[in-house]
């Protein structure tokens, strides 16, 4: 499923991002915003296909044809996980790596426990956003700001 911002598909932790995320995506013309269950094929033979939480892949890289109507065949330039109770530390850092690796530019990890954001940009060039900070993403999205506390209300 494809999701513009007028669909939304996400867990609660980050269904106010992904409106807020999709909204100035939209205005700025930048992209499209893709919601869980959006896959990304990252390798072939054999094939690795992942789906985060949310995704966004900027204007200059979509297709002529357009949004694909299967997988996206590369990665992401925007990856957001959240964490889910049942996820392993092990779990979620195989996810940053996958993303990384493969060449998505920014993943930003939503942990509802720790009530805080961690945006990766590579595994050692990390920032931390806590309840009381403000995330912006100037790199990608100059401009938008988004207050962490909405996250964890």
């Amino acid at each position: 499923m494809r999701a513009t911002t007028k669909t939304l598909v996400t867990a609660d932790e980050d269904a106010t991002f992904t409106v807020a995320l999709g909204y100035f995506v939209d205005l700025h013309d930048l992209g499209v915003i893709c919601a869980a269950e959006t896959g990304f094929t990252l390798a072939k033979n054999p094939d690795t296909t992942r789906a985060p939480d949310l995704a966004f892949v900027s204007k200059v890289r979509i297709p002529e044809t357009g949004v694909p109507k299967s997988y996206w065949p590369f990665a992401p330039d925007l990856a957001v996980e959240v964490v889910s109770p049942n996820d392993t530390y092990y779990e979620v850092e195989d996810k940053i790596t996958l993303w990384l690796h493969f060449g998505t530019l920014i993943v930003i990890v939503i942990n509802p426990r720790k009530r805080n954001v961690k945006v990766y940009r590579s595994l050692t060039d990390i920032s931390i956003f806590d309840v009381g900070d403000t995330l912006t993403l100037p790199d990608m999205f100059p401009g938008f700001s988004y207050p962490i506390s909405r996250l964890f209300r």
